[in-house]
């Protein structure tokens, strides 16, 4: 059985990102593999290790040619080979889903696990619109995952709260915090990557242009108050953080 992975890469949440003209100028910003996608990473790696009859990981990115880090990455962790599907276009989620769709299709991939929120869109829809376009079950945000032959078992977070579920395969799985804790590359599995196949595709072949044109970008900024609070006596100290809150900043009711 083989699974596919998809990577996204995203601005370290900590980096500053900056403005050039119309859009956002990644040059020299600390870019990390998204961290929703890294859990499907390894939750991989973990249904292969626990015997489940994995046969093969494939971590699949799609965007500019730095994604190649992120791939290298998922390499390093233990991934058996990866796909760059290298382009400059910036792709919304459901054109995104046709690349991934395919891919599975081409590599006869049974499962698949994506990040549940993709960091740089703050989108949910890749995961469904990846199983739609297949006509697969989609299991989303889930916290838990085992695999029986081609059956699925484990649990997901929903509005009421955690459930169980279990699926047949073929499936596609939305990833996040908690479903299990990453590992680190260790560097002789650093050094092995390099010799691990990373196969470069056009874009062109997955027919997959963005319908959604980006026009212009905007960095949310607020100045500073520069209100300094004198905190030796905390009981007045609180109550004139919460007037300002509540009267300047205008943050609470």
């Amino acid at each position: 059985m083989k699974i596919l992975t998809l990577i996204r890469q995203v601005p370290d949440a900590e980096a500053r990102v900056r403005l050039s003209g119309n859009t956002i100028d990644l040059d020299g910003t600390t870019v990390v593999m998204d961290g929703m996608d890294e859990y499907g990473v390894e939750e991989a790696l973990r249904l292969r290790e626990s015997g489940a009859g994995v046969d093969e990981i494939i971590a699949l990115a799609v965007g500019p040619k730095r994604n190649e880090d992120a791939l290298r990455t998922a390499l390093a962790m233990g991934a058996d080979r990866a796909v760059h599907v290298e382009t400059d276009e910036r792709l919304d989620a459901v054109s995104l889903s046709k690349v991934v769709a395919e891919l599975a299709k081409a590599e006869n991939a049974e499962l698949i696990l994506v990040g549940g929120q993709e960091a740089d869109w703050d989108s949910q829809a890749l995961g469904a619109a990846t199983a739609e376009r297949l006509g697969w079950p989609q299991l989303t945000w889930t916290n838990e995952l085992k695999l029986e032959g081609d059956k699925l078992t484990g649990r997901h977070d929903v509005d009421e709260g955690n459930e169980s579920f279990e699926a047949t395969l073929p499936a596609v799985v939305t990833t996040q915090q908690g479903l299990n804790e990453p590992r680190y590359p260790t560097l002789p599995n650093i050094m092995k990557a390099k010799k691990k196949e990373l196969r470069k595709d056009d874009l062109a072949s997955y027919n997959a242009a963005s319908k959604v044109k980006f026009i212009s970008a905007e960095i949310q900024t607020r100045a500073r108050m520069n209100k300094i609070i004198d905190g030796k006596d905390p009981q007045a100290a609180a109550a004139q953080l919460i007037d300002l809150l509540r009267n300047e900043a205008k943050v609470i009711k």
